[in-house]
């Protein structure tokens, strides 16, 4: 089986592996939130992987820089979305702290990954 670029990057281990844990997180939040906050959250954080997977198919490394911001863009609006659900007290500090914490790597990554394309052009 072939293995494609965007699989080999660690960025996007991490960031599929955070949107399982967002997935894990929303499972016991209330019936209620199931198309509000609960659906928001899952399909923000999904975006932050399958644009960074997108972002790789570009020929450009301008395009694939692009994909990153997007991808970016879906980080901080996860973001919103985690302060808001322990706000509710969806999350317990600990969960918070933890997807936080998971995540501002992933962004890190981001961008270290987005420099690199924006230098080789």
């Amino acid at each position: 089986m072939y293995i494609f670029s965007f699989e080999k990057l660690e960025v996007w281990q991490n960031a599929r592996m955070f949107i399982l844990d967002i997935y894990k997180l929303t499972s016991k939040f209330p019936s209620n939130e199931l198309f509000g906050i609960t659906s928001q959250i899952k399909r923000s954080s999904s975006s932050i992987a399958t644009n960074i997977a997108e972002g790789t198919s570009r020929s450009t490394n301008k395009d694939k820089a692009h994909f990153l911001t997007i991808s970016y863009s879906s980080a901080m609006e996860t973001l919103n979305h985690l302060i808001i659900s322990k706000d509710l007290n969806y999350l317990s500090e600990i969960e918070y702290i933890a997807s936080r914490e998971k995540l501002e790597k992933i962004c890190n990554q981001i961008n270290n990954l987005k420099k690199y394309y924006l230098s080789q052009q």
